[in-house]
């Protein structure tokens, strides 16, 4: 749209000058550079609408001049930038000037000016014009290029850029050299099988079609890499595919993992080790009874998903306390272990056996057809059991009682089904032991007991009868309290104290246990704010959390809620959960413990090592303390294999920098063992027994 001063009208040729400007102001916006000029005989300056929003000002909102500009750039710029001024005022070309000022915001950034002199008909200098360009980005980017060249020059990683056709080397950084042995020249000489002798040209082709066909932008390999003296050593690299000075290429990382190779075969054998100790039982190699539940959850999928039936078979040995009482723990573990023999040889390859713990175990037998084939598998265990069981200086002959429950008849749901097998073996026990029952509804005498305890256990929460103990946590480097873990016990009105091996289990069942645990949880905190005020420490305050609690949708404003009533403080509070409980729904655990992680509350792993999935999740779990298991600690004093688990546990809390504890710590040279292997924290009886809060003031005293 050309301005014809001859044909068009004076508003006319005026609308088409505002559409030009409108022009250049968007051009302006859109190169982020804005246009001003500076009168130098009325020392005026003028600002398109982009320069007032280079600085930071609305357009047209100042009457800006030189002085302006100025009074933005920064204090170590400022003397550059006036002598490029007075340079274009002098000279007859234009002159730059580039540094960094502040907006009126306060944001810092960079920009290029151009600066020129116009002068008149006569040569007398009319103005100053020039136009600011904000490179902010731009010299963004180029500082990240630099900071980056100096990371990877200085990264303790080898790092390499290969041609991708030719497999001549590009590029190799400081470490790269020296590991090698070349100088950058000599490098530069050499082709990427001069460092790698067991590549080929026809192994780089593959493992480039490889890359080509992976969905990643990296290709992991392990190779072994050959010193300039010839000597050579294990490296793991990834590559991956850059555009470098204009040449296709590909850039390498490498880390050496020689070292890491005795390592790993080390924690592997370590790890196989703990797995295996985490599944199964020490005395009788059979499934313990974390392995049992996940035995007991794939039957009920598989059977499920077949059409299928299995029987679950709860079995104990008869009289199996008098043994222990009469004869000794050492007889008792002889016994048990002949009775796991026996069974095993009384069924198939494919079904599943069990020691829960003490003298019960658990068969699941998959496939069932009939009840006459579960009926001959019982009579075949108890006629094994005929067959004396000799020791040195004895003769043993026992006999076992069987509890049967049947999926899906019986029960679809692993509680259950253990339940009713549960009460039919004391069916069995009740009717002259030494044979089998099937469940059948009603038959149960141990089912009238537990509906007594359920009654009893209602009545205790309503009443609070329950009291909470605690047992110090001690470091044995400078015999200090560190904290304490509360536990609960039951103050039966007319029984006394009720172990709570005897109603936790049943609480659990009924859905009780959260209630209980919130009467804990209150009673505890209430404690601990009442010491603290006193002037004692009692460090912190570690609670057993039970995953029917953290399941619960509410539990999280519970528990805040809680201390803000308790006037009890974050970093006082640690919260222990085992993780086989965890792993029950691990998403959603390890999403809530997240969160309560998040907010300053410690998080430690009870009975670590004794769970199926200690090592798989151990890295998902927001953890800031481990507890070893007093089985372990047990262990220390028995053989190196119980010496290297709990060595092999202490090295990897360490290596996660995570805190340790462990319990049931109850000689002196448990004690030392652990403290010469940098576990620095202990409980259990070498200390104190778990007592109320009566004595625990006493004995915070002490301290």
């Amino acid at each position: 749209m050309p301005i014809d001063i001859e044909k068009d009208d004076i508003p006319t040729a005026l609308k088409k000058l505002k559409a030009r400007e409108n022009n250049f102001q968007e051009l302006e916006k859109m190169s982020n550079f804005g246009s001003w000029e500076v009168d130098l005989i009325t020392k005026k300056s003028i600002w398109s609408e982009n320069s007032y929003r280079i600085y930071g000002y609305e357009p047209f909102s100042i009457e800006p001049n030189l002085d302006t500009f100025f009074s933005h750039v920064l204090p170590q710029d400022a003397p550059r930038a006036k002598f490029a001024i007075e340079k274009a005022l002098k000279s007859h070309q234009v002159e730059n000037f580039q540094g960094q000022i502040h907006t009126v915001s306060g944001e810092t950034k960079d920009i290029l000016i151009n600066a020129q002199v116009i002068y008149d008909r006569d040569g007398i200098a009319v103005k100053l014009m020039g136009i600011t360009q904000d490179i902010t980005n731009v010299m963004q980017l180029q500082r990240k290029s630099k900071e980056l060249s100096n990371i990877i020059e200085n990264s303790v990683n080898e790092v390499y850029v290969v041609d991708y056709n030719t497999d001549n080397f590009l590029y190799a950084n400081k470490i790269a050299l020296d590991t090698l042995g070349y100088t950058k020249e000599e490098i530069l000489q050499l082709n990427i099988i001069d460092i790698n002798k067991e590549l080929t040209p026809e192994s780089i082709a593959r493992l480039k079609q490889e890359y080509e066909q992976i969905n990643s932008p990296y290709l992991n390999n392990q190779v072994i890499h050959t010193r300039k003296d010839g000597t050579s050593y294990h490296v793991h690299s990834q590559l991956q595919k850059i555009l470098y000075k204009g040449k296709e290429a590909y850039v390498v990382f490498s880390t050496d993992v020689t070292k890491n190779i005795e390592v790993s075969k080390l924690v592997k054998k370590q790890s196989e080790l703990l797995q295996h100790r985490a599944t199964h039982d020490e005395l009788t190699n059979l499934a313990n009874r974390a392995e049992f539940q996940e035995q007991l959850t794939n039957s009920i999928s598989t059977a499920k998903k077949e059409g299928s039936s299995f029987a679950l078979f709860f079995l104990d040995i008869d009289h199996f306390k008098d043994i222990n009482d009469s004869l000794g723990h050492h007889i008792g573990d002889k016994v048990l272990q002949e009775f796991s023999k026996k069974l095993k040889k009384t069924i198939r390859a494919n079904d599943a056996i069990a020691r829960l713990g003490g003298d019960e175990f658990t068969i699941i037998l998959h496939n069932i057809a009939n009840i006459s084939n579960i009926e001959m598998v019982a009579s075949k265990i108890i006629n094994a059991m005929k067959i004396p069981i000799k020791t040195a200086s004895n003769t043993l002959h026992i006999t076992t009682s069987i509890g049967i429950s049947i999926y899906p008849q019986h029960a679809q749901d692993k509680a259950s089904l253990l339940r009713f097998a549960d009460a039919a073996m004391y069916k069995a026990k009740n009717e002259g032991r030494n044979n089998y029952k099937i469940y059948s509804k009603g038959m149960s005498e141990n089912a009238y007991k537990r509906v007594t305890m359920e009654h009893s256990l209602r009545i205790a929460i309503k009443k609070k009868q329950f009291e909470v103990y605690y047992q110090p946590q001690i470091n044995i480097i400078n015999n200090k309290l560190t904290g304490m873990e509360a536990l609960v016990r039951w103050n039966h009105p007319t029984r006394g104290m009720v172990s709570p091996i005897d109603f936790i289990p049943l609480a659990e069942n009924l859905g009780l246990i959260v209630e209980i645990d919130r009467l804990v949880m209150k009673q505890a905190m209430k404690q601990f704010y009442t010491w603290y005020k006193s002037g004692l420490h009692p460090g912190k305050l570690s609670l057993n959390l039970a995953m029917q609690q953290l399941q619960r949708d509410d539990f999280i404003s519970y528990l805040f809620k809680t201390m803000k009533e308790c006037q009890f403080q974050k970093e006082w509070l640690e919260l222990e959960v085992t993780e086989t409980e965890v792993m029950d729904n691990p998403m959603r655990s390890i999403k809530k413990l997240q969160e309560i992680s998040d907010n300053g509350i410690g998080i430690s792993i009870d009975d670590f090592g004794t769970g199926y999935s200690s090592l798989a999740y151990l890295k998902k779990l927001p953890l800031s303390k481990l507890k070893i298991d007093k089985s372990f600690v047990d262990d220390i004093l028995k053989d190196e294999d119980g010496m290297a688990i709990v060595k092999a546990i202490i090295a990897l809390a360490k290596s996660l920098n995570l805190g340790l504890i462990a319990e049931g710590v109850e000689r002196e040279a448990q004690k030392e063992f652990l403290l010469q292997n940098n576990c620095e924290s202990v409980q259990g009886y070498i200390y104190s027994k778990p007592i109320p809060s009566k004595e625990m003031t006493q004995y915070l005293r002490k301290f």
